[in-house]
């Protein structure tokens, strides 16, 4: 077993699930630190234990250690064991939602702001030359995009023609003076953070402001996950509510396969404090009614949702990701997926488990 060692928090989580398979089969020995707690947030649809159990069993060269991110003392044993073997840490445990962190503004700030600044730390005291990658979101920006001038066609709004962001939302939008939710607040004090040891410290630190970051490895809850739970909504004829903005409120969708791959640029050329925003861009978007009639397409099931005319605080009415300046520092990238192609894959993986699970 090789000691280039892949340090992932959230390893069993969407992202990090990813990154483990992608590194596995490069060869790293990978230590993945993961507790479950989207259980403990979303309920026992949300557990990834069934994940675990999979990537336990696939890669020999996985090390499961179950532990809060929280945990300082024991989150700086590790680092301190591993320290000349670690070659890239990828931060992508959080607490994810904006609608649950609202009910626990404390823990949501704990995990989120707290567990990123304990892992910062322990990369600067034990190998700070190693890339430290960190699962940000487009929340960070608040409402701001809700300030966009839009136009309203029949299944979707989107920007006046003439308008700047035609090509997606850049770093250049402002994250002051607008509503983030408790979470996204909470995000906003990690990426900064994140930022913060790249340009003070010299390390080579980046912050990815993700759009909807999604695929089959997702275990998708009413608060997280929108494809992932839309998909399983569909596909088991139960339950879905859309919250306001006539389900035409879009959102970009970035496979995690895509987003791993984008990480890997970053891992072979890094550098100091960056920020990139990363997503589905203008290849791979859809609004809330799209998806649905491309999930009925691919199920062949009828299906009705329900509707409150009531959006969520802090929501995006529509997001996209300007995908310019990764691309430009990073050429060699691009996508691979879009919308109904990342939503068949979610179908195809996962529609006897839900089958199952719901008898």
């Amino acid at each position: 077993m090789s000691k280039k060692t892949v340090l992932i928090t959230g390893s069993d989580g969407l992202i990090g699930s990813e990154a483990v398979e992608f590194y596995s089969k490069k060869g790293y020995t990978i230590i993945g630190i993961d507790n479950n707690s989207r259980k403990k947030f979303f309920g026992k649809d949300a557990s990834v234990l069934w994940n675990r159990k999979i990537l336990k069993d696939r890669f020999p060269n996985y090390n499961h250690v179950n532990l809060d991110i929280r945990n300082e003392k024991e989150i700086n044993k590790i680092f301190e064991e591993h320290k000349n073997n670690i070659k890239l840490i990828i931060h992508a445990a959080a607490q994810p939602s904006h609608d649950w962190a609202a009910t626990n503004p404390i823990l949501d700030f704990q995990v989120n702001a707290m567990g990123t600044q304990i892992l910062l730390e322990a990369t600067r005291n034990y190998c700070k030359e190693v890339p430290f990658i960190f699962t940000s979101t487009n929340k960070v920006y608040g409402d701001k995009p809700n300030y966009i001038k839009l136009k309203e066609i029949k299944t979707r709004y989107q920007p006046e023609h003439n308008s700047e962001f035609v090509s997606g939302i850049d770093e250049n939008m402002s994250i002051d003076q607008s509503v983030h939710s408790v979470f996204g607040a909470s995000k906003v004090a990690a990426d900064i953070m994140v930022q913060e040891y790249g340009k003070y410290f010299s390390m080579n630190t980046v912050s990815f402001r993700g759009g909807c970051l999604t695929g089959s490895n997702h275990s998708g809850t009413q608060l997280h996950g929108f494809l992932s739970y839309l998909m399983k909504c569909v596909a088991t004829n139960s339950n879905y509510t859309i919250y306001g903005y006539k389900g035409k409120q879009v959102r970009d969708n970035i496979h995690s396969k895509d987003l791993i791959n984008a990480f890997d640029h970053f891992f072979k050329e890094p550098k100091q404090g960056e920020v990139y925003n990363i997503g589905g861009g203008l290849e791979s978007n859809c609004s809330m009614i799209e998806a649905i009639e491309i999930s009925k397409k691919i199920t062949g099931n009828k299906f009705d949702y329900s509707y409150l005319d009531k959006n969520r605080i802090g929501d995006h009415i529509w997001y996209v990701s300007n995908l310019e300046k990764f691309k430009k520092h990073y050429p060699g990238w691009e996508l691979k997926y879009n919308v109904e192609e990342i939503l068949i894959e979610i179908y195809e993986k996962n529609v006897q488990r839900w089958i199952t699970e719901n008898k």
